[in-house]
């Protein structure tokens, strides 16, 4: 049975250091709140008291309802936007200076690869713009080794109109890896595949998370596929944006299609499906 998180507690992550215990968050936020302006004297709250702590290498969901203010938070964690209250650690330091120090990678829901440029060329494309010193050479041959980390190798020179979906979105994982970051936050990465092409990009998420130990915080609407990649989920309620609990995913890693049956899979599912439904009446 999942078990609701009072506080931040540690990954069921079995592969996780005997050291993670004495180790900070890697990602953490202490009472953020987030207003937007609506006009010369009022605001809008969008987030509220948000208390987060992610520890280093383990891989974490965050669903809620459509609205509730997800990738609001992702952005406020990767330093996109400034919390109007609290405080953001990523990697020990401001989330600005963490992404200026290339510890931070993005992924989204759009690839948004150059249509103009092929696979090699968008991979490199952010490494070759953050550090203008780097030798073509050099950013070339990261950007070949971050495609065959993924599975890309031999698509190279192909352009995105001639990669599926879920290659391109493989292309745009690549990109951010290229920076070799500390941190992914991914923002509703596999969204717009279809369903069969999601549980296998899931699939690899995960594979190429044991290889790596990259610490990757999900943004997901699929519950399933937040119970089937995560040590934790947590869930936000909208009206501001706030979290409303942390549920641990008691399924050992690695975990293959026959975790889908596992009697604890389906648990975690309920829960937070009841969690989500209090997230909309909230």
């Amino acid at each position: 049975m999942a078990q609701i998180l009072p506080t931040q507690t540690q990954p069921a992550r079995q592969a996780a250091s005997d050291s993670d215990s004495s180790n900070p968050p890697h990602i953490e936020a202490h009472g953020v709140s987030l207003d937007f302006p609506m006009g010369r004297h009022a605001t809008l709250r969008v987030l509220s008291d948000i208390d987060l702590a992610i520890p280093r290498g383990s891989i974490v969901s965050l669903i809620g309802p459509s609205g509730c203010g997800k990738s609001t938070l992702l952005k406020v964690l990767a330093g996109l936007l400034p919390p109007s209250s609290g405080r953001v650690a990523v990697a020990g330091m401001a989330p600005a200076e963490a992404a200026r120090q290339r510890r931070i990678g993005l992924v989204f829901q759009d690839a948004t690869l150059l249509p103009w440029q092929n696979a090699l060329a968008n991979a490199g494309f952010l490494l070759r713009i953050t550090d203008r010193s780097l030798p073509v050479r050099a950013v070339r041959e990261r950007a070949q080794a971050m495609l065959r980390l993924v599975g890309l190798e031999g698509a190279e020179q192909r352009l995105p109109s001639q990669l599926s979906g879920g290659m391109r979105q493989r292309v745009a994982i690549a990109r951010a890896l290229a920076l070799d970051p500390d941190v992914l936050l991914m923002d509703e990465p596999f969204g717009a595949l279809d369903a069969i092409t999601r549980e296998t990009m899931g699939t690899f998420l995960l594979d190429l998370w044991r290889r790596t130990g990259k610490t990757i915080l999900l943004v997901t609407h699929s519950i399933n596929e937040a119970v089937f990649l995560s040590s934790e989920v947590h869930v936000m309620a909208a009206s501001p944006g706030r979290l409303l609990a942390a549920l641990s995913v008691p399924l050992a890693y690695p975990r293959k299609e026959a975790s889908y049956a596992d009697p604890a899979f389906g648990q975690v599912a309920t829960e937070l499906r009841l969690l989500l439904k209090q997230g909309h009446a909230a």
